[in-house]
């Protein structure tokens, strides 16, 4: 049986006075965040996914995105939850308000549990004021490696940028061969795309900060306002299925790592392709460690799949070695389910399988997914 919130995209309210919304499950991202700048008003959670991607499902896997550096991911907006238990007991968990501390946080336990536990119905969300202004910087290098080296130097200015995206050559390269034109610039190896928001003062103080820590190795700088700047996030947010114009399949793993081991996630993975004879593409949130690691195959290429398959084995180990996660917002479903192990202690996971037994004593909520 499949149950589907689909249909539950009702706006229930949304309130400036109180900077909350209420919604189904089912509201697209992007929507909600358009109702919200209409009334002044900002939901910063923004998956690249945002234009078809439900509250729903961004609570079921706590998303995260562009701009979880400065404003966190989805659970850090999450006021409340009502949601049906495998039972059929309907419980509303959390508040309205934007603080309470009474009994446990049994609506954390909900966000990110990818339906195993429960179907969520209705959701109340904080939402925050609109930021004034907002600047994006784009910078470019000669290869892959200068470009996470410089997100130390970005985030030493103390200046918490709004987003900080990395995209390596391949992934500039399939950006301009989807759009039919050259989007970052010939000669570029690799790219940062960093946004500051604030007052207009703030916003062009904190860009020439950020040119001055970006300035050693860059091929290139370019500030960008309004529509200019929509469009290179518009770029950025494509890489995903452009990717298609190098093969037609991926794997796409979320990893994440301590920034100061960006540099070596990087140059990890392109050995890791190397020795594997792959074709591969990062890009992703630089700013908090997390890099989505494409590789890429065609089924058709004999052994390329299983090749990519070892190198996904690889590169969470390599990962894990660096202090990280093999998750950083994709969450887990079926296809990381044989690599949970990895990074969960027996004691760990027998305690996440012990509440999933307790609140779905029949396992009918996803059955076979997550744990």
């Amino acid at each position: 049986m499949v149950v589907s919130t689909e249909k539950m995209d009702g706006i229930v309210s949304m309130s400036r006075a109180d900077l909350t919304a209420e919604v189904e499950p089912g509201v697209i991202t992007g929507e909600l965040k358009r109702r919200a700048s209409e009334m002044g008003l900002f939901y910063p959670p923004d998956p690249a996914s945002s234009e078809f991607s439900s509250i729903g499902g961004n609570i079921s896997e706590n998303a995260g995105g562009l701009r979880a550096i400065k404003y966190g991911s989805t659970s850090n907006y999450v006021l409340g939850l009502e949601v049906v238990l495998p039972t059929g007991a309907i419980l509303w968990l959390g508040r309205h308000t934007h603080k309470g501390v009474v009994g446990y946080s049994l609506k954390d336990l909900f966000i990110g549990s990818e339906g195993t536990l429960g179907i969520i119905t209705r959701a109340v969300l904080r939402l925050i004021p609109m930021p004034r202004t907002t600047s994006v910087l784009l910078v470019t290098y000669s290869d892959a490696s200068a470009s996470a080296s410089a997100v130390k130097g970005i985030l030493g200015t103390g200046i918490l940028p709004s987003a900080l995206e990395f995209m390596d050559r391949a992934s500039l390269s399939a950006v301009s061969a989807y759009r039919g034109t050259e989007v970052f610039g010939e000669k570029a190896g690799s790219a940062l795309l960093i946004e500051v928001d604030g007052t207009e003062e703030e916003t062009g103080k904190a860009i020439e900060k950020i040119r001055a820590a970006c300035r050693e190795g860059a091929v290139s700088m370019e500030v960008s306002h309004g529509p200019e700047a929509e469009g290179l996030w518009s770029a950025r947010r494509a890489i995903s299925p452009a990717l298609a114009k190098i093969r037609p399949f991926k794997l796409n793993e979320d990893v994440v790592v301590p920034l100061s081991k960006l540099p070596e996630l990087v140059s990890g993975v392109d050995r890791i392709a190397g020795e594997m004879d792959l074709r591969y593409a990062n890009f992703g949130h630089a700013g908090d460690g997390n890099i989505h690691v494409n590789l890429l195959y065609d089924e058709k290429d004999g052994g390329e799949h299983e090749r990519a398959l070892r190198a996904v084995d690889m590169v969470f180990d390599l990962v894990i070695r660096l202090g990280g996660t093999i998750s950083g917002e994709h969450g887990v479903g079926i296809t990381k389910l044989a690599y949970i192990t990895k990074e969960l202690s027996p004691a760990a996971h027998e305690l996440m399988r012990g509440i999933k037994r307790l609140v779905d004593p029949n396992n009918i909520m996803n059955p076979g997914k997550a744990l």
